[in-house]
């Protein structure tokens, strides 16, 4: 009977492992996003240069750059130096592999159920896939997900080799993506805060506070003479607080062993945990960044870039279907099932919602932890409900093949259209541009504004640029300039500020702009003699200033 479970586990895994890698490359774009252009150019600079802190592509002057994610940006510049992008499609497909098969692992590991950790490895995936991209971000989505893994098994058995994992990541962290360098910290706070409520609730402060003093009064009472009546009196009360003490206890014990809904466990292996987060604390200075990792968070919420980059605006429910259906599932279990759920995970999700309603972006890790989570609810609710075990039924041949039918069904409707895109979206990118840029103007002279979207792929082109997406690098807090570069171009492109203004403050001498942008319609409308236009295509239009005073 084992070997013939260990046989359809087995099955169902390799099963899983190929399906997941099959929906994992339906879901990965071939067409690249803007950050992907100046990681590669950021790569080259750093394997020819080193990281000298300063920006080598922008023709702003001296501008401080912190490398941010300078390892993956090396790493990918060594893969597309090699392979050109099919290399770097190929590398963002097998991460994306690598994510769903440790998100499908991490869950079958510690829910201890094959088939949900499959459906619910499926549904994470779908509801990121729009974070899917060649991006330091996707590597330390696989970091997030190992590291509530090495967590909850140092919590279960206390093993060094856990403690050593745990130190790795934030290292690797530090010098992949050093902006969620902070994040790794926040997912230890749950279960230190489930511990130290544990603690808080065996103390039982008010009576040990009342017992305290009948102590003190007793020493002053043992110091009188003739006070014998009075003493035996105050012994008498001390017994029967230190009593309805123990009574305290006993009733919490049995509550703790059997609650309502909330679960709470005082695991002694959280102490060597906080050691071991204050050990990782450190590991930020591992990095040739300096201190970065313990600054770039901060600058970059005191800077106005994030109230202006889509990812990062407040998520609003009702127009993110994903986001709303994964709330809904999540209330339905803990608020209509028997289901409970522990302490540290109810402080975990209610911060991970929080912050994926801050910031709209936050809803991968809201998936990929939450994952976890939901995978234990389940998991506890059949074990209720259910007569027999789910995990026997499923898994047979019928219930196999429906699976496997259901996710290439998903998979092929998911990759269809997007195996047929080129690797760089011209309506998106100025290639034709970037060759007529190339070919007529002499870049030595030459300061172009350009826009955000298509700054990294003009850079990626070897032409210096107004701004592009390293929004971080054009806001003072990061540049060491006074001028905010970025708020600059927010103005400009939104035209709440002239933008003849902002060319004579910089100096433009070019100007590259879609086609169908503002700036480009009140050139067209207003301005068309002091622009003499050099080169258009179906979507990006070329001018040079006539007068740069006008």
């Amino acid at each position: 009977m084992e070997k013939r479970k260990m046989k359809e586990s087995i099955k169902f895994t390799i099963i899983a492992v190929i399906l997941i890698a099959i929906f994992c490359v339906a879901i990965t774009p071939i067409t690249f996003q803007n950050d992907t252009y100046y990681t590669i150019k950021v790569g080259e600079h750093i394997a020819k240069s080193g990281i000298d802190m300063k920006d080598p592509f922008s023709w702003h002057q001296n501008l401080g750059y912190t490398y941010p994610h300078w390892g993956y940006d090396l790493i990918h510049y060594y893969i597309y130096d090699a392979f050109g992008f099919t290399g770097i499609y190929v590398t963002t497909c097998l991460l994306s592999i690598v994510l769903g098969l440790s998100i499908y692992f991490v869950n079958t590991k510690l829910a201890k159920n094959q088939v949900f950790s499959f459906f619910i490895t499926i549904g994470v995936m779908y509801v990121i896939r729009s974070y899917i991209a060649a991006r330091a971000q996707l590597v330390t989505f696989i970091l997030f997900i190992l590291t509530i893994y090495l967590i909850e098994k140092f919590l279960e058995s206390k093993k060094k080799r856990y403690a050593m994992g745990l130190v790795a990541i934030p290292l690797a962290i530090a010098n992949l993506h050093v902006a969620v360098f902070p994040f790794y910290f926040i997912l230890y706070l749950p279960y230190i805060g489930e511990y130290l409520i544990v603690l808080l609730g065996e103390a039982i402060i008010y009576r040990k506070l009342e017992c305290l003093l009948l102590k003190l009064k007793i020493k002053q009472t043992c110091k009188k003479i003739g006070q014998e009546q009075k003493l035996e009196e105050l012994k008498k009360k001390q017994k029967e607080l230190e009593d309805k003490i123990d009574k305290i206890k006993v009733k919490r014990t049995k509550e703790l062993q059997n609650p309502y809904k909330i679960k709470m466990n005082k695991n002694p292996n959280v102490k060597w945990l906080i050691l071991v987060m204050i050990i990782c604390l450190f590991t930020g200075l591992l990095t040739p960044l300096g201190t970065t990792p313990y600054t770039y968070l901060a600058k970059t919420m005191q800077g106005n870039t994030t109230q202006n980059i889509n990812e990062h605006l407040p998520m609003t429910l009702a127009e993110d279907t994903d986001a709303m259906c994964s709330i809904i599932v999540f209330l339905a279990v803990l608020i209509f099932t028997k289901s409970k759920i522990r302490l540290a995970d109810l402080f975990m999700l209610g911060g991970l919602c929080y912050l994926m309603i801050a910031t709209r972006r936050q809803i991968t890790m809201f998936a990929i932890v939450g994952s976890v989570i939901l995978n234990r609810l389940i998991v506890d609710l059949v074990k209720i409900y259910a007569k027999e075990d789910i995990q026997k039924k499923l898994p047979h041949l019928i219930g196999t093949s429906l699976i496997i039918i259901a996710t290439l069904a998903l998979s092929w409707h998911l990759g269809k259209d997007t195996w047929k895109a080129p690797y760089v979206d011209e309506s998106t990118y100025p290639t034709k541009a970037s060759d007529f840029i190339l070919e007529n103007i002499d870049l030595g002279t030459a300061r172009f504004y350009n826009e955000y979207n298509y700054g990294s792929y003009l850079l990626f082109r070897g032409i210096p640029v107004f701004i592009d997406s390293r929004a971080d690098l054009y806001a003072p807090e990061f540049s060491g300039k006074e001028e905010d570069i970025f708020s600059d171009f927010i103005d400009t492109s939104s035209i709440g500020t002239f933008y003849g203004d902002v060319f004579n403050k910089y100096d433009i001498t070019h100007v590259i702009t879609y086609k169908n942008s503002k700036v480009n319609m009140i050139i067209t409308k207003t301005q068309k003699s002091n622009y003499k236009e050099l080169y258009q295509d179906d979507y990006f239009v070329i001018y040079e200033r006539e007068d740069q005073q006008n």
